[in-house]
């Protein structure tokens, strides 16, 4: 029953007590959608399945032992009512009924009797087959989700079976007693076999990942972080929501705060993303030394007036093509400290200390020329809209500052109004035509998101959404 609930909650995979980063929470309607499409699955699985065969033995009259047998147990026709799901607080898990399953089957049988066996085909149909099951929620050691069926019961109305082939004169005597036994063998077949299949989720959960490589420099840890908590409404999950660095993972020198995800019952999935998650990726790109570029004058647009060689910088430094006459140059550009992001209500921002290494580019070395300090500080905003993840950034400040010179002092005005042309002519035009374009939102082979909606809040990021999953392109096709 849960295969639908479980990619919902994948959509989107430490210690105790440890304030997740991440929060996803699954809601009334993403339950009952996981629950109509899983009964669709399966009513048509259930028209195709193979049963275990069916074995048993009844004593007549004290001596005589009948040893039967049906095998080859297929289902011919099955009305499944749609079952009804509901968040289940008492076990922190799902309770599931089901009222009035209909069920045809047909098959072989064989019976044995000492010296007589008889055998042939069969139709058994099991009317009015109610089913309660409750599912446990938990975490294992390794934050993975965990599944555990705590109960399950089982009854069956009435079974009517019906003999083809040669049969023999015991058999016959003792028809009705077989469907008595198989009908009281039946419920515990039905909760055997719906306890393998949680049990097989269970080890489709274990061997999830908990950590996703987002490029070949950082990964995404999202163990749990708790255990889940179930509500009548919904099931919220805890996640780490933590960048690691690949190469030399380090916890960074903050911690995740606490936050709480706005309920909104009118979607099937809200999930909340504190600043932390950012910032934990912006501490593990520093501390890897991979904040940095090089910039050549290749990489200059040709509609810009000024060029990264020592003639074209003259006007702001004048001593430059004095000293390294008509040579290119090379800027070396990294962050200073970690850059740090603020989630505040309807806005992103972005506070970034770096500095600027020029060189000369001789033949056979690049000599020093002088560093920059840049302080600059960028507001963004965030939204949703057909289907992608869009945004704009704006800069608020930008200060430039002298900090060494092997070329003697200079003013440094002139460069910072060039600095400031390069980045708002060229940089943030460039960023918010891509931003404009925007992402596409996350999505598994199986499923995808719709009717998305995307809030800045007070230290993190509110996503809440509808999924769907796809009829053509699913786990159970």
């Amino acid at each position: 029953m849960l295969p639908s609930l479980v990619m919902l909650l994948t959509l989107i995979y430490c210690t105790s007590g440890e304030n997740p980063a991440m929060q996803v929470i699954l809601t009334n309607k993403g339950l009952q959608y996981g629950k109509h499409v899983t009964a669709g699955w399966i009513q048509e699985t259930l028209e195709h399945a193979t049963l275990p065969d069916i074995s048993g033995k009844i004593n007549f009259a004290f001596l005589v032992n009948i040893h039967y047998t049906f095998s080859g147990v297929t289902i011919r026709k099955c009305d499944f009512p749609e079952p009804s799901v509901e968040f289940y607080q008492d076990t922190s898990g799902f309770k599931m009924s089901i009222t009035g399953l209909n069920v045809a089957f047909t098959g072989g049988w064989e019976a044995h009797c000492w010296f007589i066996h008889r055998g042939g085909s069969f139709d058994m149909a099991l009317f009015g087959v109610d089913l309660v099951s409750i599912v446990q929620l938990g975490r294992d050691t390794d934050g993975h989700l965990s599944l555990t069926s705590v109960n399950c019961t089982a009854e069956t109305g009435n079974v009517d079976l019906h003999f083809y082939g040669e049969r023999s004169w015991v058999l016959r005597h003792l028809e009705s007693r077989i469907k008595d036994r198989i009908k009281d063998q039946l419920p515990t077949m039905i909760c055997s076999a719906l306890e393998e299949v949680i049990a097989n989720l269970e080890n489709y959960l274990k061997d999830m990942k908990v950590n996703f490589p987002l490029d070949e420099d950082v990964t995404l840890d999202l163990p749990l972080t708790g255990l889940p908590l179930v509500e009548m409404t919904n099931l919220q999950l805890g996640l780490k929501g933590e960048i690691y660095s690949i190469k030399s993972p380090k916890e960074p020198p903050f911690q995740a705060q606490p936050f709480t995800v706005p309920q909104q019952p009118g979607y099937m999935l809200s999930i909340g993303l504190s600043d932390f998650t950012a910032n934990s990726a912006s501490f593990s790109y520093f501390s890897s030394d991979l904040l940095q570029a090089f910039i050549n004058d290749s990489m200059i647009p040709p509609f810009f007036p000024v060029r990264l060689n020592t003639t074209s910088m003259g006007p702001f430094i004048p001593q430059l093509p004095e000293m390294f006459p008509d040579l290119m140059m090379l800027l070396q550009i990294y962050a200073t400290d970690i850059p740090m992001f603020s989630f505040h209500s309807g806005a992103v921002m972005l506070s970034m200390q770096g500095a600027v290494k020029a060189f000369a580019i001789q033949h056979t070395r690049l000599a020093p020329l002088f560093k920059l300090h840049v302080n600059s500080n960028f507001s963004g905003k965030a939204w949703v809209a057909d289907g992608r993840l869009k945004g704009s950034v704006t800069m608020q400040n930008f200060t430039l500052s002298l900090r060494a010179s092997e070329i003697g002092p200079f003013k440094i005005d002139g460069l910072k109004n060039l600095a400031l042309a390069l980045m708002q002519i060229v940089v943030l035009p460039q960023l918010n035509d891509k931003l404009a374009t925007g992402f596409a939102l996350p999505r598994t082979l199986h499923a995808q998101l719709v009717n998305s909606v995307l809030t800045v809040e007070e230290g993190f990021v509110a996503f809440s959404s509808d999924a769907e999953l796809m009829t053509s392109d699913t786990i159970f096709s």
